[in-house]
């Protein structure tokens, strides 16, 4: 079992950066046994995937954030962090964390057992 926290949202002008990150509060077994994934939902669409994290650090990023967005995880603090650079008002949205312990760097929701509440991210053009 495994929760979710996620913090670092707010607002920001086009071109500008915010970091976001997740906080796991595990139990029965260790973090490091968990694949990772952000996703964000942004108004009147479906969530999408933004990139995943296998449990040894391996990323994949969407098209969409390639070359922009940089993830990493840090097994000890049981935490995954996303930078964000470069920022567009198309990455407004509200990004979530998501936690699998079956497949690995998966781009579909279904596959994702664990997920935080959230956190908004505004960019203004």
């Amino acid at each position: 079992q495994v929760q979710l926290v996620e913090s670092g949202g707010g607002l920001v002008q086009a071109g500008g950066s915010l970091s976001l990150s997740c906080t796991a509060s595990v139990s029965g077994r260790a973090f490091s046994s968990y694949h990772m994934a952000w996703f964000r939902q942004a108004p009147g669409k479906e969530r999408e995937f933004v990139l995943g994290i296998s449990r040894g650090g391996g990323v994949v990023y969407a098209d969409s954030v390639k070359g922009r967005f940089t993830a990493s995880r840090d097994n000890a603090k049981s935490t995954v962090s996303l930078q964000m650079n470069s920022l567009k008002p198309e990455d407004t949205a509200v990004y979530y964390c998501a936690a699998s312990t079956t497949v690995v760097l998966s781009r579909s929701t279904a596959q994702y057992a664990y997920w935080g509440q959230g956190t908004q991210v505004t960019v203004s053009s």
